[in-house]
């Protein structure tokens, strides 16, 4: 591998998700976490900020200049690096140089503000180049290249210490495998892209389960540098009924050396990344062998005081339970599998086979109690963040209960079950539900047709 070096390693957090950028105070909280944390970077990548992606070519107001200006010096004054990226990748035309002057303004615009590093993101876009492009680049690859170098010697002339970071367009194993961008698109950038520059990567799939070493060297090869992780492991942005409040894994503490920074791109809503965050930052420091599970209830525990309520106190155990409902996006936390088990038991068995009624699981009920006092939380926006999963989580256990309470009274399974507060099209209703059901995902990630719609629906 040639030894592109991009300078200090870079750890901390990516705002790179689609939904409601975080609020000037929830980033401001943030800042603290990662200074107190020994973090080290944050970058501003909203990816529903108007003029990050949709309007890049327009400036912006001197209102949102001066929101941007207070995220820099308050990064400034905790020793953080404010990276801004721009996503002109949606519609660019990369053989006009007016487009060049548009990414000009725009970082002359951060900069005056006090920003001197930047990213340039080609992420999710369309898969194609116009002619006169074509014409000229031949390839993607060679488009973005040219672009990205352009700016990094404009940049480098003005701030000879800056930093700049390019998301290629196939960002992650899968897209590589399946000539997202084009043929040779990560041989080609690896080879045209100027040393100094960072590579952003997420792993073998947009949201890695795992990020493993012989994955990333044999990367390094194509790069000819260490890529620089942008880690979706928490992101939430794509199913809005989970959030991830997990600990950082599935990635081994060898991998520190292979690349050259770790940055999350977390759950959308801020106040469900403390134990993300807090895990990574542990992750970082940590010597000799990562355990997770040890991590995560450390942090838990650090969390805990936020769940102050204005009645009853809620128990640590029962936070620790909620977690491992929302664990990690390929797995549940331990204590949820134990109550899934639990649950799947009580409402399959015959009241009769034991000569005893149905016991329904203890934890669920607790769970169930639990997420009712969670309406009870002092700290209103956390409430607001978990306030519509822990609803649809109580309706569920309710539901759940209410059969095994129906199943130990000495009904069988062949009557008929009914509940008076989940009713067809009010519960579990909708479009959205409906065209669920239309097609199965299978555990090896393929599709077949789903259970037919109940007669009369179409």
């Amino acid at each position: 591998m040639a030894a592109h070096r991009t300078g200090d390693f870079l750890s901390g957090v990516i705002e790179g998700f689609y939904g409601p950028p975080w609020s000037q105070a929830e980033r401001f909280e943030l800042f603290k976490w990662m200074a107190d944390w020994g973090l080290n970077t944050y970058v501003y990548a909203p990816k529903d900020d108007l003029k990050h992606r949709a309007l890049w070519r327009k400036p912006y107001s001197a209102a949102e200049a001066k929101t941007l200006g207070a995220l820099c010096r308050s990064c400034a004054k905790r020793r953080l690096r404010f990276i801004y990226a721009l996503s002109p990748g949606l519609d660019m035309r990369y053989s006009r140089e007016q487009e060049l002057g548009h990414l000009r303004k725009r970082f002359e615009q951060l900069m005056a503000l006090g920003c001197r590093d930047f990213a340039l993101l080609f992420d999710d876009i369309p898969d194609r180049l116009e002619a006169a492009d074509l014409t000229r680049f031949g390839s993607f690859a060679a488009a973005q290249s040219h672009v990205v170098n352009t700016m990094f010697r404009w940049l480098r002339d003005r701030a000879p210490r800056a930093r700049l970071l390019f998301c290629p367009t196939p960002y992650c194993g899968m897209m590589a495998d399946r000539k997202f961008g084009g043929e040779a698109y990560l041989e080609t950038v690896g080879r045209e892209l100027l040393p100094g520059i960072d590579i952003f990567w997420t792993g073998p799939d947009i949201i890695s389960r795992e990020i493993t070493i012989p994955h990333i060297r044999e990367l390094q090869g194509l790069l000819r540098r260490k890529p620089l992780i942008w880690d979706n492991l928490h992101a939430n942005d794509y199913d809005g009924r989970r959030f991830f409040c997990g600990p950082y894994s599935g990635r081994p503490p060898a991998l520190r050396k292979e690349v050259s920074g770790l940055l999350l791109n977390p759950n959308t809503e801020f106040p469900l990344n403390f134990v993300p965050l807090r895990t990574l930052a542990a992750f970082l420091k940590c010597r000799g062998k990562w355990n997770p599970r040890r991590a995560y209830l450390s942090a838990m525990r650090d969390w805990f005081p936020r769940f102050a309520t204005v009645g009853q106190p809620v128990a640590l155990a029962d936070l620790v339970l909620l977690g491992d409902c929302y664990y990690l996006p390929h797995e549940e936390g331990p204590e949820a599998e134990t109550l899934c088990k639990g649950i799947r038991t009580s409402i399959a068995e015959s009241p009769h086979q034991r000569g005893r009624g149905v016991l329904f699981p203890a934890a669920a009920t607790r769970l169930h109690s639990f997420c009712v006092r969670l309406t009870e939380l002092r700290h209103r926006p956390l409430f607001n963040a978990l306030s519509r999963r822990i609803w649809d989580l109580r309706e569920e256990l309710a539901l759940l209960e209410n059969y095994a309470r129906f199943r130990s009274a000495g009904h069988t399974a062949r009557k008929a079950f009914r509940s008076d507060f989940h009713l067809p099209g009010t519960y579990r209703g909708g479009i959205l539900s409906r065209l669920q059901q239309l097609l199965a995902l299978r555990p090896d990630g393929t599709f077949e047709p789903g259970k037919p719609l109940a007669k009369g629906e179409d």
